[in-house]
């Protein structure tokens, strides 16, 4: 323990959302169930740990589905695909077990509806995200992305008295709503999206940091650099008065020069984390004289979801 006033503040939540613990889960079953090789359309989620540890059990990851084998085993990534994937995946005669998230699902659903009646959708995303694709994908004709608040000026629509506002799940709060903000200027009449499409584990991980940053010197970040709601977190970080903020993979990452004048060090992960990388970092945090550890609960997750239908005869965790 540490004697002179170093300490770390440890965000809770953190880590795996339901989402991406379902989706891990149903490549690990996947391979139980049916052997290797169980072929991963993307990266199941955006951790370079877990897709390493993945293919350690016999997981071929691949960008496109025209290189899955034809007749083949593929499992779609907690993001999502668009339709045309699926019609892909179909024309090869592939086995196909959907990892999408049911948050992000549920946007996908909600773009369909909206583009039925007619209305133009703003998407509110990073252009090349998996998610944003897939999305995109539902109703390409009627969805423009907005990637920021340089988008919004550009915007045309059909009719400015049928427009709605979905998001990517794994944004910033606070930067979306900005967005949205600027949006509801040029259309007054903006339609809110039936619920919020910022899923609740980025919003509970992002506010969680923003209570422990006005405290902390410097707060380090678990989480890949292709995890959106992971390099969020960061920004969030700073933004909510943060000294320095950093992401790193695993504690091999980590700069020690960064712990120079520190006496606080916030400590998250990102949704598609698991926690011992994240034990990782402590360690290597009280082997420096951080190991004063006190736990910060923003909120308690106790959501969820069901495995894909065709895995859950196998009796795993959901």
């Amino acid at each position: 323990m540490s004697s002179d006033g170093r300490r770390v503040l440890l965000a809770r939540p953190r880590g795996y959302c339901a989402g991406v613990d379902r989706a891990v889960v149903t490549v690990e079953q996947a391979l139980d169930r049916f052997g290797a090789p169980v072929y991963v359309r993307k990266q199941i989620v955006h951790n370079k740990h877990v897709v390493a540890n993945l293919e350690a059990r016999g997981a071929i990851f691949v960008d496109e589905t025209d290189e899955v084998p034809e007749g083949a085993l593929v499992v779609f990534s907690a993001h999502g695909v668009s339709p045309a994937v699926h019609q892909q995946a179909a024309d090869r005669s592939l086995r196909v077990i959907d990892a999408t998230c049911p948050l992000v699902t549920k946007v996908h659903k909600e773009a369909k509806r909206y583009a039925a009646e007619g209305y133009d959708i703003l998407l509110i995303g990073h252009t090349g995200h998996e998610e944003v694709e897939g999305t995109h994908g539902e109703a390409p004709e009627a969805i423009q992305v907005i990637n920021d608040a340089s988008d919004v000026d550009r915007v045309q629509v059909a009719d400015p008295d049928k427009v709605v506002w979905l998001s990517q799940t794994t944004l910033s709060v606070d930067e979306t709503l900005d967005t949205v903000g600027l949006l509801k200027r040029r259309f007054p009449l903006l339609t809110q999206p039936p619920s919020d499409d910022i899923c609740y584990a980025t919003q509970n991980r992002q506010e969680v940091v923003k209570q422990i940053a006005p405290d902390c010197d410097l707060v380090i970040v678990v989480g890949s650099t292709n995890s959106s709601n992971s390099v969020r977190l960061v920004e969030v970080a700073l933004d909510a008065g943060a000294r320095s903020s950093y992401l790193v993979d695993d504690a091999g990452e980590i700069d020690p020069a960064w712990l120079d004048g520190v006496r606080t060090v916030g400590v998250t992960s990102g949704a598609s984390v698991p926690d011992d990388l994240v034990t990782g970092v402590l360690d290597w945090l009280a082997e420096r004289g951080f190991g004063d550890v006190e736990e910060f609960t923003a909120a308690t997750e106790t959501l969820t979801f069901s495995l894909p239908r065709e895995l859950r005869t196998v009796g795993a965790r959901a």
